[in-house]
C-alpha cells in the first residue's frame, strides 16, 4: 500500500513548465528578439497583441509549444510585413525556436525538495501539455521522472481532459490536488469538477493563461508563494479532508 492510499487526498498532480522549472522567460526572450526582427519594417506598438492572436487562432491547428508559437511568429510577420520581411529574418525565427527547444531544464529553486516531499506521502501524477517530443525531453533532462509514475502529456488542459483523466486514474476528483502556475489550466477545471486546487504564481504568464474566471467557491483552493510552501499546503489540505 502507498503511503496516504487511506487518506481522503489520494493522488497529487503537479503542473510542469513554470511550476517545476522556467519556460516563460524564453519564451518572452523570444518575443522580443521577434519584434526586434520586425522593427526594420514596421512600427512594434502592438505587435505583442498582433502577435498573440495569431497564435491564439493557431492553437487548434499546431497545439501549444515552440513550434505551434514559431510557426505563428512567421505567419504574423509575413501578415504584418505585408510579404516584405526577408527569408533570411525569417530564418532567423526558424532558428529562434530551435533554440528554445534546446534551452537547458532550470528547476524552480527548492521544487525538488518539495516534490520529494509530498511523494513520500501521496502518489503523484506529471500532467503538461505542449509538444510531445519537447516536454518529454524536459522531464527526461530534468531528473524529477523518478517521482512520477504516471507522466500525461496532453494537448489541452480543460473539464474534458481532466475528467478523462480521472477516469483512468480510477480516482474521484475530491479526492485529487492539482499543484500548478496557470489559473486557466491548472485550477479551475479542476475545481469545477469537484478537486482541489494548488495555484503558485510564476512571475510572468502567458496571456492565454491569465484568461481565467475563479468564480466565488473558493474553498478547494490554495494559493502559495513558492515551492517551500507546496508541503504544508497539501498537508493542510489533507488535514482538512481527514477533518471534514
Amino acid at each position: 500500500m502507498h503511503p496516504g492510499d487511506d487518506s481522503p487526498i489520494g493522488m497529487v498532480g503537479f503542473d510542469a513548465d513554470d511550476t517545476l522549472w522556467r519556460s516563460q522567460d524564453y519564451f518572452e526572450d523570444a518575443q522580443r528578439r521577434f519584434e526586434a526582427i520586425l522593427g526594420q519594417y514596421i512600427d512594434v506598438d502592438g505587435m505583442a497583441a498582433r502577435l498573440y492572436a495569431v497564435e491564439k487562432h493557431n492553437i487548434a491547428f499546431f497545439g501549444y509549444g515552440v513550434k505551434g508559437m514559431v510557426l505563428s511568429m512567421i505567419e504574423a510577420a509575413v501578415e504584418l510585413t505585408d510579404g516584405r520581411v526577408s527569408s533570411r529574418d525569417l530564418s532567423r525565427i526558424v532558428e529562434m525556436g530551435k533554440e528554445l527547444l534546446r534551452h537547458p531544464v532550470e528547476l524552480l529553486p527548492g521544487i525538488t525538495e518539495a516534490v520529494a516531499a509530498i511523494a513520500a506521502e501521496l502518489p503523484l501524477v506529471l500532467i503538461t501539455k505542449g509538444d510531445l517530443f519537447h516536454q518529454e525531453a524536459k522531464v527526461r533532462d530534468s531528473g524529477l521522472a523518478r517521482f512520477f509514475p504516471r507522466i500525461e502529456i496532453v494537448s489541452e488542459k480543460d473539464e474534458a481532459t481532466y475528467a478523462r483523466l480521472f477516469r483512468e486514474f480510477d480516482i474521484d476528483p475530491r479526492r485529487f490536488v492539482m499543484i500548478g502556475n496557470s489559473l486557466r489550466s491548472d485550477i479551475v477545471p479542476v475545481l469545477a469538477l469537484g478537486g482541489w486546487g494548488v495555484h503558485m504564481p510564476y512571475h510572468l504568464t502567458w496571456a492565454h493563461e491569465r484568461d481565467a474566471a475563479m468564480g466565488d467557491d473558493t474553498r478547494r483552493f490554495r494559493s502559495v508563494d513558492c515551492p517551500a510552501q507546496l508541503v504544508q499546503a497539501v498537508a493542510d489540505i489533507r488535514a482538512g479532508t481527514l477533518a471534514g
